[in-house]
């Protein structure tokens, strides 16, 4: 991601000369959130998020690596409607093949002449990160017993969601801070921000409000500075 462009200055990031991460505008997910936020975290997902999938395909997610788990989910994506990460480049010829040069898999397609491997996948999922906002999950339990006890949670925990409707996300935020006076945007201009704008400026009206909250509990004496853990909420500019 060597962009000389600030993020807030680009529309996409340019993964391999021919192949770029569109950065979609707020308008353009609420189109479909669902099926935005459904893609999204299954190509950033790590192993530990898809544990009962693997343990039904007979893998052990303590061992699987994020990219291995790439090139599994990233076929059945192709024949979905990804322009809105991918543009109007057509992935749906991609197959698994295997590289004889290092002995490792990698991501192919021939009508576009295009390899995804290792370094292309840490690009991807590093700029869909960086756009959206999200975290990696790299937790691992310590043991076997506590493997499987993760995999029984979780699959409860499936199983209890899985007729529940879709939660919208982007929508409540947007609600949310076009109801706040320091966001300077409507319901209308909202939707030509990127979503990385539009996270930046989230992240930082909580700053804001967590530093403005300090500094009342400072004056007010009900807050000592110097026993606060945290120090961040003593500066309203955003930490990096």
């Amino acid at each position: 991601m060597a962009n000389k462009k600030s993020f807030l200055q680009l529309s996409s990031i340019e993964i391999l000369p021919n192949l770029h991460i569109k950065i979609p505008t707020v308008g353009e997910i609420l189109e479909d959130e669902q099926h935005y936020y459904s893609l999204i975290s299954s190509l950033t997902a790590t192993p530990f998020q898809y544990m009962v999938q693997l343990d039904d395909m007979g893998i052990d997610f303590t061992t699987i690596t994020d990219y291995e788990l790439f090139i599994i989910l990233f076929p059945s994506f192709v024949w979905e409607d990804i322009s809105i990460l991918f543009g109007d480049i057509d992935l749906s010829d991609i197959t698994v093949c295997k590289n004889n040069v290092n002995d490792t898999f990698v991501l192919y397609s021939s009508k576009n002449n295009i390899i995804i491997d290792e370094a292309a996948y840490v690009k991807i999922v590093d700029a869909l990160r960086k756009i959206n906002g999200l975290k990696k999950e790299n937790r691992k339990p310590g043991n076997d017993e506590a493997k499987e006890f993760r995999i029984k949670l979780e699959r409860k925990r499936q199983k209890r969601n899985s007729n529940k409707p879709y939660e919208p996300y982007l929508e409540k935020l947007v609600v949310a801070l076009v109801n706040r006076p320091e966001f300077k945007y409507d319901y209308n201009t909202v939707n030509d921000l990127t979503i990385y704008q539009f996270i930046q400026s989230f992240e930082q009206i909580k700053t804001s409000i967590d530093f403005d909250n300090t500094m009342i509990g400072v004056y007010a004496g009900t807050i000592d500075t110097s026993k606060l853990k945290d120090k961040s909420c003593l500066s309203w500019l955003p930490i990096q």
